[in-house]
């Protein structure tokens, strides 16, 4: 029989705050974290705007030594898992440390450290490379970073599986406690990819919109959007199995209770036309729960602000929930942060748990006018108040892969 698992902490590094309560600020008074791209020169370059973190400063989060040998993907990680932790109120002493693992995810690693050391090739020969090159750059390392600042010695992975990641290593977290792998876990994605390489990759393949004016940048469902906006930041939750969380007094936030995981097997970048991939897994979450879909009252969408996700996401919600879907409130968090490609899915399912704690689901930020063939409510114009009580995450990765959870409300 499957464990019951529950979410005890949350951590968060993102573009409009660097703690789970600043970004829930953030979020509750509509700020959009969207401006010119202030890491690297754009002036040949078609796109100006990016969701940056600001103000981080990783000895505030850890000593000064460790954050030294981590590119910024990890230090997000780190800092966002160290919060969660502490939120959670756990103590390594007390727990048996191979029964608590973490599961990290990370979309595309760290460019800039391959940037940056070909470049010393280039310029003065492979003898001038950094010894540190490989573990700064591959995306395995925030998993590994958390774990030894945290002394898990648990199951420790890494789900790379584009903007799907933190979703699925969330996932596959709770299939480690369902199962007796472990006992907690600290699941999430990190991702610090606003470099020149990965800019101009996602320009040319036209993912990234051009817009100059932050506020109409990311605008998701809107009939103007044109692609999405590259962001960065981290997302970290632990997961407890109930038992083990109530023993210990725990604070518990809500349960994870549901998860779907299918390709589409049809295209290396665009999702299925008919969104039965994403319908699918999001069948599985609901049916997993032992929920109907009518209990279902709020979805936070993979909603990217591109053509094909916005148009194909919502087929996928009307395909899953029929009449009900014109019940549903959808949004996209990514109007306000822009796309944290691997770190999405985690930061979202953090506003899901949230919204369901305090009944508030953020409006679409940035969106005006609606496609007509998107057709479905995304709280445009202003948040909704509303209780929630099962919500719904989506995310949809390059490669096909596609990834819902679904977290309710805590019942005894």
């Amino acid at each position: 029989m499957k464990r019951r698992v529950v979410i005890t902490g949350m951590g968060a590094v993102t573009p409009i705050g660097n703690t789970v309560p600043e970004f829930w600020d953030g979020i509750r008074n509509g700020t959009v974290g969207i401006g010119e791209i202030s890491k690297f020169d754009t002036e040949a370059y078609q796109v100006k705007l990016a969701a940056e973190v600001k103000g981080f400063d990783a000895r505030e989060r850890m000593d000064f030594k460790s954050a030294k040998r981590m590119e910024l993907f990890s230090q997000y990680a780190v800092a966002a898992a160290k919060e969660a932790f502490e939120d959670a109120g756990l103590h390594m002493e007390e727990e048996d440390p191979y029964r608590v693992g973490t599961i990290v995810g990370s979309g595309i690693g760290s460019l800039q450290t391959a940037e940056r050391e070909y470049g010393k090739i280039l310029e003065r020969g492979p003898a001038r490379v950094n010894p540190l090159t490989v573990p700064l750059m591959i995306s395995n390392m925030a998993a590994g970073n958390v774990a030894i600042q945290l002394g898990l010695k648990g199951k420790c992975t890494s789900v790379t599986t584009a903007c799907a990641s933190g979703t699925h290593s969330i996932g596959d977290a709770l299939r480690a406690i369902q199962y007796g792998d472990a006992e907690v876990m600290l699941a999430g994605g990190s991702e610090s990819a606003i470099c020149p390489t990965a800019v101009a990759g996602f320009t040319n393949l036209t993912a990234l919109t051009t817009s100059t004016n932050p506020a109409r940048a990311s605008i998701p469902f809107d009939r103007d959007r044109n692609g999405f906006v590259i962001g960065e930041g981290a997302g970290i939750v632990v997961l407890e199995e109930l038992e083990h969380a109530k023993k210990r007094g725990a604070h518990i936030y809500a349960e994870l209770a549901g998860y779907g995981a299918t390709c589409d097997a049809w295209h290396i970048t665009s999702p299925a036309e008919d969104g039965s991939g994403a319908a699918k897994a999001m069948e599985l979450a609901v049916r997993e729960s032992g929920l109907s879909k009518q209990d279902i009252g709020y979805i936070n969408a993979h909603g990217t602000s591109t053509h094909h996700n916005d148009l194909f996401e919502t087929r996928a919600i009307r395909n899953v929930f029929g009449t009900h879907a014109d019940d549903l409130i959808v949004n996209s968090t990514k109007s306000m942060i822009g796309h944290l490609l691997g770190a999405a899915g985690a930061v979202e399912l953090i506003v899901c748990v949230k919204t369901i704690r305090e009944g508030f689901i953020h409006q679409t930020m940035g969106t005006n006018v609606l496609d007509p063939a998107c057709d479905l409510d995304y709280a445009v114009g202003a948040p909704v108040e509303r209780s929630v009580t099962c919500a719904l995450s989506n995310s949809l990765g390059f490669g096909g892969h596609n990834a819902s959870l679904l977290v309710k409300k805590y019942e005894r």
